[in-house]
């Protein structure tokens, strides 16, 4: 079946299109995104602003009708961090489906640490043992590690790139100091519930997925996208460690000459770059591998799970 996957996400919203069936790995037909930044519209009481809902409902709509023009039987909508935490989240919704007839479901910080995990765990497979998997959104860092197909723990933290950049430097270029206290702040909050994953020992395979990742293995050296899925990537905690202070030396055009690095997150970088070194120094994980899977391949997973057990039909995201 065709599938359409809407994931409105902190920085962009994509509609992903998949031609998917039982026993087979989802098959990308057509990709659709903007960048939306909800993160970044957000005003003083922690509400999305009437710009940042507009932007969300015009390209709900046009996601919706680029979906019927592809063929797509059944459209997945969900929402991540940025709409979650919003303290207007309910109006949101209200808003984006009476305007756009779609309905969004909102994940919860764990069932995306759940679902992004299912997705690295397939792409994997058994031989990965125990593994762990770390996803830096645009609002949240996700963690997740076990050895079955569902994760032992499954946690969010509010450690965005979009989030940190917008509460900590503000659109500026970071100086020595900020940089110094949000490192700070940042290892005291991972290292808060370390031991979750911790007292399991280390991990038999690391994994991370995501934009954020993927643009720090590409500057740190790891093959483009254009090279295909099937490369293997690596992030090298000493290598990304080195780059960390020539990137907070760079202005936003030098950070967007970097491989790997869109001209709109030059400003999610730095802040990215010093969750991903943290994650890594704090769970002694000298390198992760990237998976090209993440939240959306584990939505349309799980949807084909529950196909294949109470048959078509039974749609929604739990």
């Amino acid at each position: 079946m065709r599938l359409g996957v809407l994931d409105i996400g902190s920085n962009t919203g994509h509609l992903l299109v998949v031609d998917a069936h039982g026993g087979a790995a989802p098959l990308p037909a057509y990709s659709f995104k903007q960048p939306l930044r909800l993160a970044e519209h957000l005003d003083d009481d922690g509400a999305v602003t009437p710009a940042g809902v507009a932007a969300l409902t015009d390209f709900c709509a046009e996601a919706t009708r680029v979906a019927e023009d592809k063929g797509c039987e059944e459209m997945l909508g969900f929402a991540t961090s940025a709409v979650r935490d919003a303290v207007n989240s309910d109006e949101v919704l209200a808003h984006v489906e009476r305007e756009a007839g779609v309905s969004l479901g909102v994940l919860s910080g764990e069932d995306e640490a759940r679902l992004t995990f299912l997705a690295v765990r397939r792409w994997f497979g058994w031989s990965a043992g125990r593994l762990a998997v770390f996803d830096i959104g645009g609002g949240s860092l996700e963690i997740a590690a076990g050895t079955d197909e569902a994760p032992d723990v499954a946690w969010s933290l509010p450690l965005g790139a979009a989030r940190m950049a917008r509460l900590w430097f503000g659109g500026e270029r970071p100086d020595e100091a900020a940089v110094r206290r949000l490192r700070r702040e940042i290892r005291a909050d991972i290292a808060r519930d370390a031991g979750h994953l911790l007292r399991h020992g280390v991990p038999d395979r690391a994994a991370a997925t995501s934009k954020t990742f993927r643009s720090l293995a590409r500057i740190c050296g790891a093959a483009p996208s254009g090279s295909g899925q099937l490369v293997p990537r690596v992030l090298e905690l000493e290598t990304l460690s080195g780059w960390i202070p020539k990137l907070m030396s760079l202005s936003p055009d030098e950070l967007a000459a970097l491989p790997g690095v869109s001209p709109s997150r030059t400003h999610q970088i730095v802040p990215g770059a010093l969750v991903a070194e943290a994650c890594m120094d704090i769970f002694d994980l000298p390198a992760l591998e990237i998976c090209p899977w993440a939240l959306r391949e584990g939505v349309i997973l799980e949807r084909l799970d529950r196909m294949s057990i109470v048959g078509p039909g039974s749609g929604g995201l739990g």
